[in-house]
């Protein structure tokens, strides 16, 4: 009986766990929450977009068997809010599924700053933020774990040097420079996976709810695309 009970507070300890922290996962409790709610929600994401999700995940494994770091740099128009919010979740969903040599960075046709309304949808959704340098364009210090390295966050352009200058795949998150950049120098691979511009709802009722659900959105496509290079 004594034994008996024992395996049954032994499984009940284990099942109190979650998936990522079985795994040893350093997400925060609360990006950890959100991030797994996001991967119990793929069938939300159309077929169509699946397919381009699909051809990131190829590129990311062709580096891996390459012996290679797969560099992923995320470009829109300001480099304000899609391309953030896609750099910092594509970490996020590396880090989720444990895929190392995945390197990420984002950038602009032009450089502005980091969206306030976009970093407020980050840190609501439990990351923690640290605000220093310039006020045009501050530097935002992303954490997401509970040990490590922050992501470093500001605006630039695309070919700025503390980007990849060669042999990365240049990931399109917005149809303006998709069209304005049919060539992106120094990358080996392009692909388009556009998401719609949050900011349609700035200074309107609606503008905490259109940008939550583009950083869900963008959560949940991210852990997609990882979770295919995990298979």
């Amino acid at each position: 009986m004594k034994k008996t009970l024992i395996c049954l507070m032994t499984l009940f300890s284990l099942a109190a766990m979650t998936t990522s922290a079985l795994a040893g996962n350093p997400l925060l409790p609360v990006v950890n929450d959100f991030v797994s709610q996001r991967a119990t929600e793929f069938d939300q994401i159309p077929e169509s977009r699946k397919q381009e999700l699909a051809a990131v995940a190829a590129y990311v494994s062709k580096q891996h068997l390459a012996g290679k770091p797969a560099k992923l740099t995320f470009i829109c128009t300001h480099n304000s809010r899609r391309s953030h919010l896609s750099q910092i979740w594509a970490t996020v969903a590396a880090s989720y599924y444990q895929i190392g040599d995945v390197e990420t960075y984002s950038g602009g046709t032009e450089a502005t700053a980091f969206n306030p309304r976009a970093v407020a949808a980050i840190k609501r959704a439990g990351m923690q933020v640290k605000q220093e340098g310039n006020p045009a364009n501050p530097h935002y210090l992303v954490s997401y774990q509970t040990s490590g390295d922050s992501l470093t966050c500001f605006s630039k352009v695309y070919n700025d040097p503390s980007n990849p200058q060669k042999e990365f795949c240049a990931v399109m998150t917005c149809q303006n420079a998709n069209e304005a950049c049919p060539i992106v120098q120094g990358s080996n691979s392009r692909i388009a996976v556009a998401y719609e511009d949050p900011k349609v709802a700035d200074n309107t009722p609606e503008e905490t709810t259109r940008y939550d659900e583009r950083s869900a959105q963008i959560c949940r496509e991210m852990l997609y695309l990882f979770s295919l290079v995990k298979r």
